[in-house]
């Protein structure tokens, strides 16, 4: 049975194709405008794709039980930004591309779990504790890459 896995893949999906919608219907000067993380809507839209969806990897180290490499949240960031930089010239359908691509992806992963995945724990050292599966991919998806969302609508001041 995976009701609770089909739940979540449902509501990544969903949130996906919000984003997607957003993306499509930035203008040239939305896609530049600063979020509140100091990054351009662009970049922040292509972060969520290629960054928060592809947690894949990660989400088996949880499966398998496997430690996750020692970092800290202060490293998180740094990557995070370092890839600001480096995609700072992004395009809209390059963006579009990943998010549809990582998107897919990670909404097949979960859909494919069981219910009983969903309750695995890893430790996670960003956070110094155990964190769920579940847990996992609602923290780095549903409320994380939901954060910078809201940031690129308020940056463009668009719901």
């Amino acid at each position: 049975m995976n009701e609770r896995s089909k739940e979540l893949a449902d509501r990544l999906n969903s949130f996906n194709e919000i984003v997607m919608t957003f993306v499509r219907s930035c203008t040239e000067d939305d896609w530049g405008k600063m979020g509140s993380e100091e990054w351009p809507v662009g970049v922040t839209a292509r972060h969520i794709g290629a960054s928060h969806y592809s947690v894949i990897p990660a989400a088996r180290m949880i499966l398998k039980g496997e430690k996750f490499p020692e970092m800290t949240r202060e490293q998180i960031t740094e990557n995070a930004n370092r890839h600001a930089r480096e995609h700072a010239d992004c395009t809209k359908s390059e963006v579009l591309d990943i998010l549809q691509d990582s998107g897919q992806k990670i909404v097949e992963f979960t859909r494919n779990l069981e219910d009983s995945d969903l309750d695995k724990t890893g430790f996670l050292p960003a956070l110094g504790s155990h964190i769920s599966l579940e847990q996992f991919l609602e923290n780095v998806i549903l409320k994380s890459a939901e954060a910078h969302f809201r940031s690129m609508q308020e940056a463009t001041g668009r719901k």
